[in-house]
């Protein structure tokens, strides 16, 4: 769970448990969303502290739904937001707020979170609005401006000094209205000196224009080298307005194809339905919310319709798809007992389903929630661009003031033109945001195709870690195996069968364990009821003890019994025989004498051998940890071609068993469904719960697998070696375009072959970088899994 918290400057939502920028104050801690927000609050704390937040100052009003956070957008762009939905930035996670609107660090468009509920589309429409006045408006400038190069001189008959005032006339508003959210960013880039992309862009656009203003209205302190004949000056309008428009292109590529990376999420919530049908007292149905359904309640699911709640079947059969869950497209047979999963979509039977779990604690309202935080976490191998991205505006910055330096007194005449066109070429084809991305945005859209695949990520790192992953330690009960065991055999000497199977059932009913549940069914199978017991005791993995029918029972391992003094050498024989059919033999004592030994067989996955083959292709080495004896557990392991099995393991020593296999310099992922597998799991490399295990389970681990199947395991590791291998490829693009571009914007290439950048392709580069990565991580939704 995070910890929102509001920066007392600018009012902006900030994850206090994340904050880079924090401040003790009279004993309390405060959390700001950038290093400027801390320093006005240093500067004068009783202010802020008062509560006095300057929300224009970030673009993130407080207590007001942030509908002011587009650009000055006319009204019929107003935000259309869920109430409540919160907004995230990809590059800066930490930044969190409700409602949309712009990073203060780097000035992109906040993303909505996962499951919040968003789907504001005014930020996208705005800009398409912009984007097509600022193309109108600059084709002619282009025009006009490129006429003279072609050798008309007086295009359309106009004067050099009247088509400066045409060209003033049509730049301006582009520059001005259509380009009013890029110098909005770079204001507030300067406001925060949180430098980014758009201090760049500003700078360049600001100066050219700028530039070309003081030469319409002003051509006289402007000394003659820089006049033509008639005593006009040059101007750059068609620069800064081609550029304007090129970035808001990009910004409006970008924002489209980022609104696609959460896709997969997005129509997992659509699958969720709004009405239920639900039992009356009378045995009437009425149609309710699904708002409204509470536990306990018996809901009908008809043919067709979808499953509106977690729960358990209590009448009627039928197929349902949970494909949506679990990627399997196979449905699966539904009966009274059986557990059903809202959202997904009941086949041609009728079902009387008892809710178990509604609104947030749903399995889809968990996954959702799941995505929503991993998104937002940090894989390790964005380090590297972090600390580029933090000094690179101002690397860029002083690469293009030493080009200006460097064409003013190097270069070739007219030097001025070739200082300044060169230094805004630099400034512009600058992309800090493509580095920024190249992690985090491939990372969000491998996570959707998890989920989608019913892998759940808790986090960016366990998908990195997942990559290295040689060895996977498995626990048999509940993983391996169905974990439904069934009472199979049952042998007893010097008592009735019945007799003695209904005192061993009456102290195992007293037990959470699997074994102890098969024992108890199997004796109700036989019509048996178990004794009442008392003074129940257990010996966590090995084994129960307690009074029943005025009997002292002891149940659980030979080595249980013999702790306890009974001997258990008469049916040694017995139990191997079992063990060798890879059944799990209990022990049975009462009164102090060893009177018999019960079998109990858990059927193995039919997923299972195919999962292990699967993982074994791909080099992994395969463990198996289980309480069962030794020779059980060889049996096993023999059947499913399962490279090491180690039997008899307490429950306690399960993460001792993995920290072994980690200090042979193995890269150890450890699957598990149980409490007592989560120190495991937590100790792993990378811990895989199964989704049907318990809760306590999945909070330990990095990975869940939804349907506990564990083929997800190749899936997960093939999905995190996509992930990988496309975030590579982003920062290759990332570092290389930069470190190519910036040089040939500089002028590198003229010496030796007359070649240079014009602003205008250097914007144009620049708009496509970023779209380029997300384009590129869009690519993870083919991986086929």
């Amino acid at each position: 769970m995070t910890t929102m918290t509001t920066d007392p400057v600018c009012g902006m939502q900030v994850d206090a448990a994340t904050a880079k920028f924090t401040h003790e104050h009279e004993g309390r801690r405060y959390a700001f969303c950038c290093d400027g927000c801390l320093d006005m609050f240093k500067a004068n704390p009783a202010k802020y502290a008062a509560g006095k937040t300057q929300a224009a100052r970030c673009g993130a009003p407080a207590h007001q739904g942030h509908a002011h956070l587009h650009h000055h957008a006319p009204a019929a762009a107003a935000v259309t937001a869920a109430p409540g939905a919160t907004y995230t930035c990809p590059m800066h996670p930490e930044v969190v707020q409700v409602g949309p609107g712009d990073c203060p660090k780097c000035g992109m468009a906040l993303m909505p979170i996962a499951g919040s509920g968003a789907s504001d589309d005014s930020e996208l429409r705005d800009l398409a609005r912009r984007l097509w006045i600022g193309a109108v408006l600059s084709l002619p400038l282009v025009l006009l401006a490129m006429a003279p190069m072609a050798g008309v001189h007086e295009p359309l008959g106009l004067a050099p000094r009247v088509r400066g005032w045409v060209e003033f006339l049509l730049g301006t508003p582009v520059v001005v209205w259509v380009g009013w959210p890029i110098l909005r960013k770079f204001w507030l880039s300067l406001a925060h000196r949180a430098l980014n992309m758009y201090s760049l862009i500003g700078l360049g656009v600001g100066l050219a224009f700028l530039f070309s203003v003081a030469a319409v209205l002003a051509p006289d302190l402007f000394p003659p080298e820089f006049r033509e004949h008639d005593g006009a000056v040059g101007t750059y309008f068609e620069a800064a307005a081609v550029i304007v428009t090129l970035v808001l292109l990009g910004d409006y590529l970008q924002l489209r194809a980022m609104g696609r990376t959460s896709q997969a999420i997005q129509q997992l919530l659509e699958l969720a339905p709004n009405l239920a049908w639900r039992l009356r007292e009378d045995g009437s149905e009425e149609q309710v919310p699904l708002a409204t359904v509470a536990v306990g309640d018996r809901l009908r699911v008809k043919p067709g319709e979808k499953v509106p709640v977690d729960g358990a079947v209590l009448e009627g059969a039928s197929r349902v798809d949970e494909s949506m869950m679990t990627g399997e497209p196979v449905p699966v047979a539904k009966g009274a007992g059986d557990k059903v999963v809202g959202a997904t979509v009941n086949g041609n039977g009728s079902l009387l389903m008892r809710a178990e779990r509604v609104g947030s604690d749903t399995l889809l309202a968990r996954i959702v929630h799941m995505v929503g935080e991993a998104q937002r976490t940090r894989a390790p191998i964005q380090r590297l661009a972090d600390v580029i991205a933090a000094y690179f505006v101002q690397i860029v910055v002083a690469v293009a003031a030493a080009t200006a330096l460097a064409w003013w007194f190097l270069g070739p005449d007219p030097r001025f033109t070739y200082a300044f066109l060169n230094a805004v070429a630099v400034l512009i084809i600058a992309c800090p945001c493509a580095l920024g991305l190249a992690t985090p945005i491939s990372m969000t859209v491998a996570m959707g195709q998890g989920a989608r695949a019913g892998i759940l990520f808790r986090d960016a790192e366990a998908i990195e870690r997942m990559r290295d992953i040689d060895t996977v330690v498995v626990d048999k009960t509940g993983t391996l195996t169905l974990g439904k065991p069934a009472l199979t055999d049952f042998a007893c000497e010097g008592m009735d069968e019945g007799e003695a199977l209904a005192l061993v059932a009456g102290v195992e009913q007293l037990s959470e364990h699997p074994i102890a549940a098969a024992i108890v069914a199997g004796a109700r199978a036989r019509k048996l009821t178990p004794a009442r017991a008392e003074g129940f005791e257990a010996a966590n993995g090995m084994g129960v003890q307690a009074n029943a029918g005025g009997r002292a029972v002891l149940v659980g391992s030979r080595a249980f019994l013999q702790q306890q003094g009974a001997d258990t050498g008469a049916w040694e024989a017995r139990a191997e025989q079992w063990r060798a059919e890879a059944k799990t033999v209990v022990f049975f004592a009462i009164d102090g004498r060893t009177l018999g030994i019960a079998a109990v067989s858990d059927p193995v996955k039919d997923s299972t051998p195919e999962a292990i083959a699967a993982l074994k292709d791909r080099g992994v080495r395969i463990v198996m940890l289980t309480g069962d004896s030794k020779r059980t557990a060889a049996v096993v392991a023999k059947q499913l071609g399962i490279d090491e099995a180690v039997g008899e393991v307490l429950p306690e020593n399960k993460a001792s068993e993995v920290k072994r296999l980690q200090a042979e310099g193995r890269k150890v992922a450890m699957a598990g469904d149980g409490i007592n597998d989560a120190p495991a799991l937590a100790q792993a490399d990378v811990g895989i719960a199964m989704g049907t295990g318990t809760d306590v389970a999945m909070e330990s681990a990095g990975v869940t697998l939804v349907k506990g199947d564990l083929r997800g395991i190749a899936r997960a590791a093939q999905l995190s070696r996509a992930t990988m291998r496309n975030i590579r490829q982003n920062l290759a693009f990332a570092f290389g375009y930069n470190a190519l571009g910036i040089p040939v914007a500089a002028g590198v290439l003229y010496p030796a072959f007359g070649l240079l950048l014009s602003p205008i392709l250097a914007g144009a580069a620049m708009a496509l970088s970023s779209v380029s990565v997300v384009t590129n991580a869009l690519r993870l939704n083919r991986v086929r899994l």
